[in-house]
């Protein structure tokens, strides 16, 4: 049996934003979901409350240190009124994963997912039905031992907050435009890279504002060491369809295993495509760019699910992709997975989840 969850509902419902400019994460529904850790007592007092700040010390560790996960997932209402989850256990798992990294104990994998579908059915009007809009939900884990001291915290708070969102990126499914980050370094091999927690995206910030500044929407990373082998776009994993393969660089310890890239693979061998899972150059992405063999490339994530790449700069060179238009692999796959996620398409890959 679970813990109960004590539910406390709002008595002052906030007014529901324009489904037409939603943006994303920019509103948050009425309510949330907090359970406490204790050394020596464990995870506890789970509770839906009505959303609020936190209080918390000053000294409070994660301020401080850092010591914090998260995670990010969607629910999804159907035309006949359903809600659905897009593989939700696999988000659970990488968020134990990432806990076990930075030393946060782990949560209940079953307990998590019957939160999570409590939270959303108490928030279940806040789930827009707009074409292309979802319910993002965020849970998160913070270190809260108020102590000027870097050990690992004996208390953590659990919470979930959900937001209704519209496109991640203003271009929507239209072609983003990539800088190749050549100066900056996200992440290195025994780091922090291929888990979920805010210094990887702290360590993005200054790389992605000075893109935005000459125009582009998000960089390429290159790894940390050699600078030359592809890694991730922004926040997402990568793709590219070169001469009819579709090479994706391999995960490893500085590039997270995103579930939305698990997905495109899964599918892609399905559809009988050629998918390698390697290292990749960007003098690779280059040579295949001026041979006239780069075909398609295209971003993964929660956020964006497909997000195609129709211009890439390195070092001055602008590589134009498809005529900067969207590949019919990236429509095909997101038409896919957008068709199993909002119901639309048959799940014969048992990807969906129902909240009942």
């Amino acid at each position: 049996m679970f813990q109960e969850i004590k539910i406390v509902r709002t008595t002052d419902p906030k007014a529901k934003p324009d489904p037409d400019n939603l943006g994303f994460g920019r509103f948050s529904t009425d309510h949330m979901f907090i359970m406490d850790y204790t050394e020596g007592k464990g995870w506890h007092d789970p509770r839906i409350v009505p959303y609020a700040p936190l209080k918390l010390d000053p000294a409070t560790m994660v301020f401080h240190y850092g010591q914090a996960v998260f995670e990010g997932l969607k629910a999804y209402k159907t035309r006949n009124g359903d809600i659905y989850l897009f593989r939700p256990q696999k988000n659970i798992e990488r968020l134990n994963y990432s806990n076990d990294r930075v030393c946060i104990p782990a949560v209940d994998p079953e307990f998590t997912l019957h939160a999570i579908k409590e939270l959303v059915k108490v928030d279940a009007d806040w789930i827009p039905e707009k074409e292309g809009t979802s319910l993002y939900i965020r849970p998160f884990i913070i270190a809260t031992d108020p102590v000027l001291g870097v050990h690992v915290s004996k208390t953590y708070k659990f919470i979930i907050m959900l937001s209704p969102v519209g496109a991640y990126y203003k271009e929507g499914l239209n072609p983003t435009k990539i800088y190749v980050e050549t100066k900056y370094v996200r992440a290195v091999r025994g780091g922090v890279g291929n888990v979920k927690v805010p210094g990887n995206y702290a360590a993005s910030l200054k790389a992605q504002k000075e893109a935005e500044k000459i125009g582009y929407t998000q960089v390429l990373w290159l790894d940390g060491v050699e600078r030359k082998y592809v890694e991730e776009v922004g926040t997402s994993n990568v793709f590219f369809k070169i001469n009819g393969e579709i090479v994706t660089p391999e995960l490893g310890e500085s590039i997270l295993a995103g579930i939305t890239r698990d997905s495109c693979i899964q599918l892609l061998k399905k559809w009988n495509y050629k998918v390698t899972e390697r290292k990749i150059s960007i003098d690779e992405i280059c040579e295949a760019y001026n041979a006239g063999t780069l075909e398609e490339a295209f971003a993964t994530g929660t956020a964006a699910v497909i997000s195609p790449i129709g211009e890439l700069n390195y070092n001055g060179m602008k590589m134009i992709i498809n005529d900067a238009k969207i590949g019919e692999l990236s429509k095909r796959l997101y038409d896919t997975i957008t068709g199993i996620q909002y119901g639309k398409l048959e799940d014969d890959m048992n990807w969906i989840v129902k909240v009942d």
